[in-house]
């Protein structure tokens, strides 16, 4: 007989801990969840209620429901009667200080704790947990969160080779494509890829060499279609053809080093950030965004669906 998923702990109930625990309820999990704000039971219920359909698609577990989330009146509660502890709280040091102290005192020993920040490292993190560091560690979605599979796990200096195998097991179980985090780094892995495009898009609406809906379509009807299948090396290696990455590299590899020599280092100043919310508002503008991102995530599923049926993409 398949053993029961286990009850988790979803603390902090914002976009991102609503994600979580959609997606933890259509794995079939029993969750509790926590969130400190004034309506934060109902908010999420109903966040959980609109990702339900596309988690449908996707496949339910054997007895996954809705009902099975019960909001609790603390975050210790919560983790008490977990086996795994997902954190989402805000991006602050005082509150993370109190948080993550409150449900290290509530939890067994046994439970692992996963932050899902991006900003604060697992190192930092273990401080602020004097019962068991050892059982600390990031998990870092990504938005949406019910939808995206990729989770960046990154122990720290204390975390304890047993709870990287469990999370990184929880997370597979739950459908999540987990990469695990070597080294431990200001914005992990991916956020500091995303930095690396998001740094030339600034510097080139900045440069007025293109505007912002211009860049959009440059990555979303261009690279960003191939990027949804395989990562950029492999696509790189793909456009070498018989010589694959060895070939792209002796022949290109000397002007493409010479774009990222010229590559701009923009401020995000007030203006350089006004000049960028115009322009989004002015590529939104006529747009219903509710619309935009129900027909977002229902493509998502398209390709989260069609990828699962690929026998050979990584």
């Amino acid at each position: 007989m398949t053993a029961a998923p286990p009850p988790v702990a979803v603390v902090g109930t914002g976009v991102i801990g609503a994600g979580w625990t959609a997606l933890f309820l259509a794995r079939g999990h029993d969750v509790v969840a926590y969130d400190p704000a004034p309506g934060a039971e109902p908010a999420l219920r109903g966040a959980v209620g609109e990702a339900w359909p596309a988690l449908t698609r996707l496949g339910l577990a054997r007895g996954a429901s809705i009902d099975r989330l019960t909001f609790t009146a603390s975050a210790g509660e919560a983790a008490a009667v977990a086996m795994f502890v997902q954190e989402n709280g805000p991006e602050r040091r005082d509150l993370k200080q109190r948080l993550l102290a409150e449900l290290d005192e509530a939890a067994v020993p046994e439970t692992p704790i996963a932050s899902s920040s991006s900003g604060l490292m697992p190192s930092q993190l273990q401080a602020m947990c004097g019962r068991h560091p050892e059982r600390v560690l990031v998990g870092h979605p990504f938005h949406p969160a019910h939808l995206i599979p990729l989770v960046e796990v990154v122990p720290g200096e204390r975390t304890d080779d047993r709870v990287v195998r469990a999370a990184m097991a929880l997370y597979t179980a739950i459908g999540k494509r987990p990469i695990l985090v070597r080294q431990e780094l200001p914005g992990h892995v991916t956020n500091r890829l995303q930095a690396a495009l998001w740094r030339e898009a600034y510097s080139l609406v900045e440069r007025g060499v293109a505007t912002v809906a211009d860049i959009d379509t440059a990555i979303s009807h261009g690279p960003g279609l191939r990027w949804a299948l395989l990562g950029p090396l492999l696509n790189q290696h793909l456009s070498g053809g018989a010589g694959g990455l060895a070939h792209v590299l002796e022949h290109l590899g000397p002007p493409t080093q010479e774009w990222m020599d010229d590559l701009g280092q923009p401020r995000l100043t007030p203006a350089l950030a006004d000049l960028l919310i115009r322009g989004v508002d002015d590529a939104l503008a006529g747009v219903d965004q509710r619309r935009l991102v129900t027909e977002r995530d229902a493509l998502l599923v398209d390709l989260l669906q069609r990828k699962a049926q690929g026998t050979v993409l990584p």
